[in-house]
């Protein structure tokens, strides 16, 4: 069987960008102004107030400095807080779609082949902007590419689901070469009237293009193993859906945008995610003190932070343990690519590197890789 080579990759990054200081500034009005129109609840007892939320709270929370974002003024409009992304005609290109399209084509760039030797796009992300036609045939018809185009959604997991994915179509012999895109529209289901996690999510999308091995040319990372695991919880969860969006009592509640139970999360997925790396590399025979570098789902810089030690056995330098949560924020699926794009120099051929990914799901997915000469 053929195994599959990361031939290159893509990042498409939103133009607007909102600092902690901005969004901050936005939430504290908004809950000032909330406060004020239910006065006699809280003074009643019925209620109780909202507390201002602020940078330092932000950073000692999640390591996040500032998001990229569609909409930069709907977010921070008190009035409104939250992106105003117009719906698209039919007939023309869709948000989600086009970022796909930009990502891919960069991805396209770099590998330096043409398109016709691809032959399957899947699109993997945490939400989709349509149950179908599917998102993936969209970008598929976009950039000219025949045979066959999926969705797929594993929450923050659904890059290394895509990879792993993609690599069994490759292994099989099904395709030679297959585009996974990873738009990620985070602003959309994410609470901003929610102090405890309305600085969490910013938006993006990546590309990965994959291809066997025996027509890949120099350079890119083998794939040596991958590995899903997941688990059902309700700790993340967002129940938004074709059940309940026509219901107008639905729309703008809490429990159809993203909620969480943080310090759940982070005690039983940090163990979880620890574990599975560790016995993936053993049963790969991957020697973790001779791994090079983490490309880790960019969730919060504490769960990062604690993962990297428990792998490791010690504290991960920056340069083994990459961070872009500071800049981009919790981007979903395409955190771990992002990493991964930004920041794979400094290997030599031989030297192994891991991508890995966890979140809602539970769901996890490791996939190491070796670059090559």
């Amino acid at each position: 069987m053929p195994a599959a080579i990361i031939a290159a990759t893509g990042l498409f990054t939103p133009e607007q960008s909102i600092s902690n200081e901005e969004l901050v500034t936005a939430y504290n009005a908004w809950a000032d102004r909330w406060n004020a129109d239910h006065a006699a609840e809280i003074a009643e007892g019925d209620v109780a107030a909202l507390t201002h939320s602020s940078v330092e709270f932000i950073e000692k929370a999640s390591g996040i400095k500032s998001r990229f974002v569609l909409d930069k003024a709907g977010v921070i409009d008190p009035n409104r807080m939250a992106p105003n992304i117009p719906e698209r005609p039919n007939e023309e290109l869709s948000i989600m779609a086009e970022m796909a399209v930009a990502a891919a084509r960069q991805a396209i760039a770099a590998w330096g082949k043409d398109v016709s030797e691809i032959g399957a796009v899947l699109c993997a992300a945490s939400n989709m902007p349509r149950p179908y036609p599917a998102l993936a045939i969209e970008v598929q018809q976009a950039l000219g590419i025949e045979g066959f185009a999926f969705d797929m959604n594993v929450a923050c997991s659904s890059a290394t689901f895509g990879i792993k994915t993609a690599s069994d179509f490759i292994a099989s012999g099904s395709v030679k070469a297959v585009l996974m895109v990873n738009p990620e529209v985070c602003s959309a289901h994410l609470n901003f009237t929610d102090r405890d996690s309305h600085f969490i999510f910013g938006d993006v999308c990546t590309a990965v293009i994959l291809e066997a091995e025996d027509q890949a040319g120099p350079g890119g990372w083998e794939v040596l193993g991958t590995r899903l695991q997941t688990s059902f919880s309700n700790n993340i969860r967002n129940n938004f859906g074709f059940l309940n969006n026509a219901a107008p009592e639905g729309i703008g509640q809490p429990d159809k945008l993203f909620i969480q139970q943080g310090r759940k999360v982070f005690k039983e997925v940090v163990p979880m995610v620890s574990d599975m790396i560790i016995d993936h590399a053993r049963d790969l025979a991957v020697d973790l003190d001779h791994l090079k570098r983490m490309w880790l789902h960019q969730a919060n810089i504490n769960m990062n932070v604690m993962i990297g030690r428990k792998v490791l056995g010690r504290e991960p330098s920056a340069e083994e343990n990459v961070i872009i949560l500071d800049e981009y924020a919790n981007t979903s699926s395409a955190g771990s690519i992002i990493a991964f794009h930004l920041h794979n120099d400094g290997f030599q051929p031989g030297e192994t590197g891991l991508i890995c990914s966890f979140g809602a799901g539970y769901s996890a997915g490791t996939v190491f890789v070796r670059k090559r000469a």
